[in-house]
């Protein structure tokens, strides 16, 4: 075990492609037909047909239940033998199975779009109703911002080979694309581009710089396929956001997030408010580089510490289960379940697909981790991230799925506070050396410049370009003038000359995904959110915990700001609650600045 352990899949089909598991997907699909004929032969609610439309809710969630086991079942395979064409194949079918079962949510939202006002009152009054009033509340909203039923069945079947094809194409793309990587000692390896990112992470400035623009030469050879992708989503979008009556692109991603845009103006205007301590933290990293600023390529790399240690998988999970015993025992006791269930994979092996991730099935309420373990002070604490997860997910075991259901912005909720707890733990530690204490509070160091300049970044470039993008074709020369804008704007004195990534826009997935817009500021949402949580822990002790897990278990119940009011008593939509969560890296930052020059000598 020392290398990592392999999951257990059994509860989910005892072997894949067995009778057990063919059946299981051929009644999932015949059902969602069936439903789907269902739900689109009813007329829109009123007081004679309550009974049939509550019927076709409660199916739905049932229908829910049996395609989160399914697909989660098939990720997990992929994700452990990435080339395996069955798989692969499987994985194809699933986004065909799952469109079909997207078409049962519109007419479900038809269904409630212009029911009386009456009638809709008194079908969330019903007792097997009753306690999801807030999700058709929301259906019902969202249902107001769509087109009639023909042409969204019609949007939902383009989409295939339309709008999510720019993804496709984009993933194709950059997935093929390599790139020649000059290193110091004369060599030069053609090299994938998937590698890029790690190479800019090396401790070497010159490694980093190559790859920055070597990495960037490769992207520029493929920077019109780029930019007909980016322009083709985002123009897609907003034709449909037109035709469906939103008044502003951002209001999707709100709705997505649910948020209030009074929520997500309150935690930009922290931002801006803290820049000059935001700067500090930069700088602080610049000065632990050898360096007076910091360019692209410098944002995540590690520093040159000496004695670093290796760890086993043994050492690893000893590690995460002392930190978890000493502040949440609750967390500690589901940290050793999960192991002793085989819920982890965490073996280094060929094949394996990279990241990290948690899955889990609403039908066994189980919950599955992967990742690929090397060794690294990272590695464990991404243990502790999708631990964090996968603890979220228990919370909500034995509420209905429309209650499990939680959006973005609460999703890192759980899973950062496991990361800062592990944190806390080492660097409260006296056997823990100066070294390794010091690698962790990189890492924090890194996570800052990340969720408070990187992000604002993406965010802020992403709204200038569909502004652009609103009164025509947006250029390759104008996607790099407003991405180095956007580095620039944000970084401020920090930036080196020369040093922002006008590529950025390319080389980003994440600008690229058609299921999500705005794929960017839910994540510095999360982790701010999670280190004011973290604050409340540390203020109130183990008193916190109780009503911490009420948030997690309200998490899909309500809008972010109201669940956080309601269980933690935290006003989301008040600068302040922002302020003093970036505020809260000062003693790391400090601690940070004390332990650099005792360390890298």
């Amino acid at each position: 075990m020392s290398k990592g352990i392999v999951w257990d899949l059994s509860s989910y089909f005892k072997k894949y492609n067995s009778p057990e598991m063919k059946a299981f997907k051929k009644a999932l699909k015949e059902d969602i037909a069936k439903l789907q004929k269902t739900a689109g032969s009813l007329k829109t609610l009123d007081a004679n047909n309550q009974a049939k439309w509550e019927k076709v809710f409660l199916d739905f969630e049932q229908l829910l239940r049996r395609l989160s086991h399914f697909s989660s079942y098939i990720g997990c395979l992929n994700a452990g033998d990435a080339a395996n064409e069955d798989y692969n194949r499987e994985s194809a079918e699933i986004d065909s199975i799952s469109a079909e079962f997207g078409k049962i949510v519109i007419y479900m939202k038809m269904g409630l779009k212009k029911a009386a006002k009456a009638d809709f009152a008194a079908f969330t009054a019903r007792k097997k109703l009753a306690e999801i009033k807030f999700h058709l509340e929301e259906m019902r909203q969202d249902a107001q911002k769509t087109m009639t039923t023909e042409l969204e069945s019609l949007a939902a079947d383009l989409s295939v080979d339309g709008f999510s094809s720019w993804d496709r194409l984009y993933s194709t793309i950059s997935g093929k694309l390599t790139f020649d990587m000059h290193w110091p000692d004369g060599r030069v390896e053609n090299t994938p581009m998937a590698q890029c990112r790690s190479i800019m992470q090396d401790s070497d400035r010159q490694v980093r710089k190559a790859a920055f623009e070597f990495g960037n030469k490769a992207w520029q050879t493929v920077e019109d396929i780029c930019a007909a992708c980016l322009n083709a989503l985002a123009g897609t979008r907003l034709m449909l956001n037109e035709k469906r009556g939103y008044d502003h692109f951002l209001d999707v991603a709100l709705a997505q997030s649910r948020i209030s845009r009074k929520t997500l103006d309150a935690m930009f205007k922290a931002i801006e408010e803290c820049r000059p301590f935001i700067q500090k933290i930069g700088k602080a990293k610049a000065k632990a580089l050898g360096q007076k600023k910091l360019a692209w390529y410098d944002c995540e790399a590690p520093l040159a510490i000496p004695q670093l240690n290796r760890y086993s998988w043994d050492e690893c999970v000893k590690i995460v289960e002392k930190a978890f015993g000493t502040a949440y025992p609750k967390l500690q006791q589901f940290f050793k379940d999960a192991m002793k269930k085989r819920w982890i994979e965490s073996e280094p092996r060929a094949g394996k697909r990279p990241g990290a991730f948690c899955t889990g099935s609403l039908l066994t309420e189980e919950s599955r981790v992967f990742m690929s373990y090397a060794g690294s002070m990272n590695d464990i604490s991404t243990l502790a991230h999708e631990i964090g997860h996968a603890f979220h997910s228990a919370q909500l075991n034995g509420l209905r799925p429309f209650l499990q259901e939680y959006p973005m912005t609460l999703a890192e909720s759980a899973s950062t506070f496991g990361e800062m707890i592990l944190a806390d733990g080492i660097l409260n530690d006296k056997k823990v050396s100066d070294a390794q204490k010091l690698n962790v509070l990189t890492n924090t160091i890194n996570h800052g410049i990340a969720f408070l300049i990187d992000i604002p970044i993406r965010f802020n470039f992403e709204k200038a370009f569909h502004e652009e993008r609103m009164k025509g074709e947006v250029s390759v020369s104008k996607f790099k003038e407003l991405m180095t804008t956007a580095m620039q704007n944000q970084f401020g004195d920090l930036l080196e000359k020369d040093g922002a990534n006008p590529m950025f826009w390319a080389s980003k997935l994440h600008f690229y995904i058609s299921g999500v817009t705005f794929y960017n500021f839910p994540y510095t949402f999360g982790y701010l959110l999670s280190r004011g949580l973290f604050g409340m822990f540390q203020k109130e002790g183990q008193a916190f915990l109780p009503k911490y897990q009420e948030f997690l278990r309200l998490s899909g119940s309500d809008m972010a700001h109201k669940v956080a009011k309601k269980a933690v008593k935290a006003d989301l939509e008040n600068t302040e609650f922002w302020k003093q969560a970036i505020m809260s890296h000062e003693p790391e930052l400090a601690m940070f600045e004390k332990l650099v020059p005792k360390v890298i000598k």
